[in-house]
């Protein structure tokens, strides 16, 4: 399998966390942890229903909680986390921390996407960091899933946001 075929089943993985979020009532973002070709723990953001979001379930930060109850050996800086939208700051830095080697999205967070920013300014810990970024893996699916959320006036989790007007005209 080449890396491309691999970031593509491993993205469509995620995908069907962010399919199941969706299912769910949630806001479609699911992720998931490889190591060495293997699913190591998954993620899908939870708490978007209702009348008071809870912000800080988002799929990576889920995933990452499973990944520090996994019974297995694994070099950390080895693992790739694949996920549907581009992590905010709160899920960049706990990624940093966990020592995760590689960030690989689909659709890009216009709103409060942290992969892009510029790291000379924090603190030696983030600006260190030797984590590395693939963007825009099958981008177009995941912001099918994304579009089909913020159309639906049931959805108030961010409805009216920069976010969800940039990804319902792309």
């Amino acid at each position: 399998m080449t890396r491309l075929t691999n970031y593509n089943y491993f993205m469509e993985k995620g995908l069907d966390q962010a399919k199941k979020a969706l299912s769910s009532g949630e806001f479609p973002v699911g992720c998931v942890i490889v190591h060495q070709d293997k699913i190591v723990a998954t993620g899908s953001r939870a708490g978007t229903s209702g009348t008071s979001a809870n912000e800080i379930d988002h799929a990576e930060i889920v995933a990452l909680r499973r990944l520090a109850d996994f019974k297995g050996v694994l070099n950390k800086k080895e693992t790739t986390l694949f996920c549907t939208l581009e992590p905010c700051l709160m899920c960049y830095c706990a990624l940093v921390l966990s020592n995760i080697g590689k960030i690989v999205y689909a659709y890009e967070d216009v709103m409060g996407g942290f992969t892009r920013s510029d790291l000379t300014k924090l603190s030696p810990l983030y600006r260190n960091s030797k984590i590395s970024i693939i963007p825009n893996i099958l981008r177009e699916k995941s912001l099918r899933l994304l579009r089909q959320y913020f159309a639906n006036p049931n959805n108030a989790y961010w409805a009216g946001s920069l976010l969800a007007d940039y990804t319902l005209i792309q």
